[in-house]
Protein backbone atom coordinates (compact mmCIF):
# COMPACT_ATOMS: atom_id res chain seq x y z
CA UNK A 1 0.00 0.00 0.00
CA UNK A 2 2.50 2.37 1.17
CA UNK A 3 6.31 2.17 0.35
CA UNK A 4 9.60 4.18 0.97
CA UNK A 5 12.57 2.61 -0.96
CA UNK A 6 16.39 4.72 -0.05
CA UNK A 7 14.36 8.04 0.72
CA UNK A 8 16.90 10.88 1.57
CA UNK A 9 15.53 14.70 2.11
CA UNK A 10 17.39 17.73 3.29
CA UNK A 11 15.65 21.22 4.43
CA UNK A 12 19.32 22.99 3.54
CA UNK A 13 22.37 21.56 1.81
CA UNK A 14 24.61 18.98 3.10
CA UNK A 15 22.03 18.54 6.49
CA UNK A 16 20.02 15.67 5.87
CA UNK A 17 16.65 15.27 7.81
CA UNK A 18 15.84 11.85 6.46
CA UNK A 19 18.44 9.49 5.04
CA UNK A 20 18.39 5.99 2.98
CA UNK A 21 14.53 5.25 4.69
CA UNK A 22 12.93 2.27 3.22
CA UNK A 23 10.12 0.62 4.33
CA UNK A 24 6.51 -0.67 3.21
CA UNK A 25 3.36 -0.82 5.16
CA UNK A 26 1.01 -3.82 3.66
CA UNK A 27 -3.09 -2.73 3.09
CA UNK A 28 -4.84 -1.87 6.00
CA UNK A 29 -2.23 -2.36 8.67
CA UNK A 30 -1.97 0.02 11.32
CA UNK A 31 1.31 1.03 11.80
CA UNK A 32 2.79 3.73 14.68
CA UNK A 33 5.61 6.38 13.63
CA UNK A 34 7.49 7.26 16.91
CA UNK A 35 10.41 9.01 17.61
CA UNK A 36 11.84 12.05 19.69
CA UNK A 37 11.07 15.86 18.94
CA UNK A 38 13.15 16.14 15.98
CA UNK A 39 13.40 12.55 14.48
CA UNK A 40 12.00 13.44 11.44
CA UNK A 41 8.06 12.37 12.14
CA UNK A 42 5.99 15.10 10.38
CA UNK A 43 8.73 15.17 7.58
CA UNK A 44 7.89 11.39 6.74
CA UNK A 45 4.13 12.33 6.32
CA UNK A 46 4.76 15.41 4.39
CA UNK A 47 7.25 13.53 1.95
CA UNK A 48 4.25 10.77 1.13
CA UNK A 49 1.23 13.57 0.96
CA UNK A 50 4.03 14.93 -1.45
CA UNK A 51 4.24 18.45 0.06
CA UNK A 52 8.00 18.21 -0.18
CA UNK A 53 10.38 16.52 -2.31
CA UNK A 54 13.03 14.35 -1.92
CA UNK A 55 15.44 11.67 -2.98
CA UNK A 56 14.64 8.19 -3.46
CA UNK A 57 11.24 6.68 -4.60
CA UNK A 58 8.00 6.93 -2.67
CA UNK A 59 5.17 4.60 -3.93
CA UNK A 60 1.43 4.25 -2.95
CA UNK A 61 -1.14 1.50 -4.15
CA UNK A 62 1.91 1.24 -6.91
CA UNK A 63 1.80 4.84 -8.21
CA UNK A 64 4.94 6.92 -7.36
CA UNK A 65 4.64 10.15 -5.57
CA UNK A 66 5.88 13.14 -7.98
CA UNK A 67 4.27 16.01 -8.87
CA UNK A 68 2.70 14.75 -12.03
CA UNK A 69 0.51 11.68 -9.69
CA UNK A 70 -0.40 14.33 -6.79
CA UNK A 71 -3.90 14.95 -7.29
CA UNK A 72 -4.51 10.65 -7.74
CA UNK A 73 -1.93 10.11 -4.56
CA UNK A 74 -3.82 12.52 -2.40
CA UNK A 75 -7.09 10.96 -3.50
CA UNK A 76 -5.52 8.08 -1.69
CA UNK A 77 -4.42 9.77 1.38
CA UNK A 78 -6.61 11.70 3.84
CA UNK A 79 -4.29 13.57 6.54
CA UNK A 80 -5.42 14.33 10.04
CA UNK A 81 -3.47 17.18 11.18
CA UNK A 82 -2.05 18.00 14.80
CA UNK A 83 -3.57 21.59 14.62
CA UNK A 84 -7.28 20.96 14.26
CA UNK A 85 -7.72 25.05 13.22
CA UNK A 86 -5.44 24.83 10.26
CA UNK A 87 -7.79 21.62 8.67
CA UNK A 88 -11.43 23.29 9.72
CA UNK A 89 -11.06 25.80 7.25
CA UNK A 90 -15.22 26.28 6.44
CA UNK A 91 -18.07 28.01 8.73
CA UNK A 92 -19.48 24.48 9.89
CA UNK A 93 -18.25 21.09 10.63
CA UNK A 94 -20.85 20.00 7.36
CA UNK A 95 -19.87 22.57 5.00
CA UNK A 96 -15.68 21.32 5.76
CA UNK A 97 -17.18 17.96 5.69
CA UNK A 98 -18.86 18.48 2.05
CA UNK A 99 -16.15 20.01 0.34
CA UNK A 100 -13.40 17.27 -0.55
CA UNK A 101 -16.08 15.24 -1.90
CA UNK A 102 -17.63 17.44 -3.73
CA UNK A 103 -14.85 18.46 -5.25
CA UNK A 104 -13.69 15.00 -6.24
CA UNK A 105 -17.37 14.86 -8.23
CA UNK A 106 -19.45 12.87 -6.26
CA UNK A 107 -22.82 13.75 -6.54
CA UNK A 108 -24.68 15.34 -3.23
CA UNK A 109 -26.60 12.56 -2.61
CA UNK A 110 -23.87 9.91 -2.06
CA UNK A 111 -22.02 13.11 -0.07
CA UNK A 112 -24.79 13.66 2.17
CA UNK A 113 -25.13 9.79 2.40
CA UNK A 114 -21.54 9.70 3.77
CA UNK A 115 -21.56 12.87 5.63
CA UNK A 116 -24.92 10.99 7.94
CA UNK A 117 -22.73 7.87 7.93
CA UNK A 118 -19.56 8.66 9.24
CA UNK A 119 -21.10 11.04 12.13
CA UNK A 120 -23.63 8.80 13.24
CA UNK A 121 -20.20 5.96 13.21
CA UNK A 122 -18.65 8.09 15.11
CA UNK A 123 -21.35 9.52 17.63
CA UNK A 124 -21.35 12.95 16.94
CA UNK A 125 -24.19 13.94 14.51
CA UNK A 126 -24.98 16.88 16.56
CA UNK A 127 -22.06 18.86 15.43
CA UNK A 128 -23.16 18.54 11.96
CA UNK A 129 -24.59 21.92 11.81
CA UNK A 130 -22.52 23.13 14.42
CA UNK A 131 -19.68 26.40 14.10
CA UNK A 132 -16.51 25.79 14.29
CA UNK A 133 -14.90 28.07 16.06
CA UNK A 134 -18.02 27.17 18.63
CA UNK A 135 -17.20 23.62 19.37
CA UNK A 136 -14.42 22.47 22.16
CA UNK A 137 -11.28 21.23 21.35
CA UNK A 138 -11.67 17.57 21.36
CA UNK A 139 -15.01 17.46 19.36
CA UNK A 140 -13.38 19.48 16.66
CA UNK A 141 -10.51 16.66 16.39
CA UNK A 142 -13.39 14.58 15.80
CA UNK A 143 -14.50 16.72 13.22
CA UNK A 144 -11.16 16.50 11.67
CA UNK A 145 -11.35 12.87 11.62
CA UNK A 146 -15.03 12.23 10.21
CA UNK A 147 -14.05 14.81 7.24
CA UNK A 148 -10.91 13.31 6.16
CA UNK A 149 -13.32 9.62 6.85
CA UNK A 150 -16.61 11.26 4.68
CA UNK A 151 -13.51 11.07 1.34
CA UNK A 152 -13.33 7.69 2.20
CA UNK A 153 -9.63 7.47 1.74
CA UNK A 154 -7.64 4.06 1.13
CA UNK A 155 -4.91 5.39 3.66
CA UNK A 156 -5.35 7.22 6.93
CA UNK A 157 -2.46 9.72 7.71
CA UNK A 158 -2.46 11.31 11.75
CA UNK A 159 0.07 13.60 13.07
CA UNK A 160 -0.59 13.73 16.54
CA UNK A 161 -4.47 12.69 16.97
CA UNK A 162 -4.74 12.18 20.99
CA UNK A 163 -2.29 16.07 21.75
CA UNK A 164 -4.58 17.99 23.89
CA UNK A 165 -7.08 16.15 24.56
CA UNK A 166 -9.13 15.28 27.44
CA UNK A 167 -9.60 11.27 28.61
CA UNK A 168 -12.84 11.09 27.25
CA UNK A 169 -12.28 12.33 23.97
CA UNK A 170 -9.24 10.94 23.59
CA UNK A 171 -10.49 7.46 24.69
CA UNK A 172 -13.10 8.48 21.57
CA UNK A 173 -10.25 8.90 19.46
CA UNK A 174 -8.67 5.30 20.17
CA UNK A 175 -11.46 3.28 19.43
CA UNK A 176 -12.11 5.43 16.29
CA UNK A 177 -8.79 4.61 15.10
CA UNK A 178 -9.32 1.30 15.99
CA UNK A 179 -12.39 0.85 14.32
CA UNK A 180 -11.02 2.23 11.02
CA UNK A 181 -10.31 -0.50 8.30
CA UNK A 182 -8.18 1.66 6.21
CA UNK A 183 -4.48 1.40 6.26
CA UNK A 184 -3.58 3.85 8.99
CA UNK A 185 -0.02 5.96 10.01
CA UNK A 186 0.03 7.68 13.31
CA UNK A 187 2.38 9.88 13.91
CA UNK A 188 2.47 10.65 18.07
CA UNK A 189 4.82 11.28 20.94
CA UNK A 190 1.66 9.20 22.97
CA UNK A 191 3.44 5.47 22.89
CA UNK A 192 0.07 4.54 25.15
CA UNK A 193 -2.14 5.48 22.58
CA UNK A 194 0.20 3.50 19.59
CA UNK A 195 0.14 0.64 21.77
CA UNK A 196 -3.32 0.41 21.95
CA UNK A 197 -3.96 1.39 18.25
CA UNK A 198 -1.34 0.14 16.36
CA UNK A 199 0.25 -3.87 15.88
CA UNK A 200 3.69 -2.35 14.33
CA UNK A 201 5.83 0.71 15.05
CA UNK A 202 7.95 2.40 12.93
CA UNK A 203 10.98 4.12 15.49
CA UNK A 204 13.16 6.81 14.02
CA UNK A 205 15.99 9.06 14.87
CA UNK A 206 18.22 11.31 12.84
CA UNK A 207 15.76 10.54 9.95
CA UNK A 208 17.40 7.15 9.99
CA UNK A 209 14.46 3.91 10.73
CA UNK A 210 15.75 2.44 14.03
CA UNK A 211 13.94 -0.31 14.79
CA UNK A 212 10.52 -1.79 12.36
CA UNK A 213 8.91 -4.50 15.13
CA UNK A 214 5.38 -5.46 16.27
CA UNK A 215 4.22 -2.80 18.83
CA UNK A 216 4.03 -5.10 22.19
CA UNK A 217 7.52 -6.29 21.33
CA UNK A 218 9.11 -2.67 20.27
CA UNK A 219 7.34 -0.80 23.17
CA UNK A 220 8.31 -3.36 26.01
CA UNK A 221 11.97 -2.59 25.00
CA UNK A 222 13.38 0.04 27.68
CA UNK A 223 16.75 0.15 26.63
CA UNK A 224 16.03 0.82 22.81
CA UNK A 225 13.33 3.38 23.46
CA UNK A 226 15.62 5.17 26.10
CA UNK A 227 18.70 5.14 23.56
CA UNK A 228 15.90 7.23 20.97
CA UNK A 229 15.26 9.60 24.11
CA UNK A 230 11.90 7.82 24.13
CA UNK A 231 10.41 6.10 27.49
CA UNK A 232 7.89 3.09 27.93
CA UNK A 233 4.50 3.55 27.98
CA UNK A 234 3.00 4.66 31.12
CA UNK A 235 0.75 1.52 31.35
CA UNK A 236 4.09 -1.00 31.17
CA UNK A 237 6.44 1.37 33.18
CA UNK A 238 5.62 -0.06 36.66
CA UNK A 239 6.07 -3.85 35.47
CA UNK A 240 9.70 -4.31 35.42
Amino acid sequence: MIEFQHVNFSYEKDRPVIRDLSFRIADGEAVGLIGANGAGKSTIMKLLLGLLQGEGKILVDDVEVTKANLAQIRRKLGFVLQNSDNQMFMPTVYEDMIFAPLNYGLSREETERRVDAVLERLGISELKQRHNHKISGGEKRMAAIATILAMEPDAVLMDEPSSALDPCNRRLVINTIRDMKQTRLIASHDLDMILDTCTRVLLVNGGRLVADAPAEELLRDRALLEANRLELPFCLAGRG
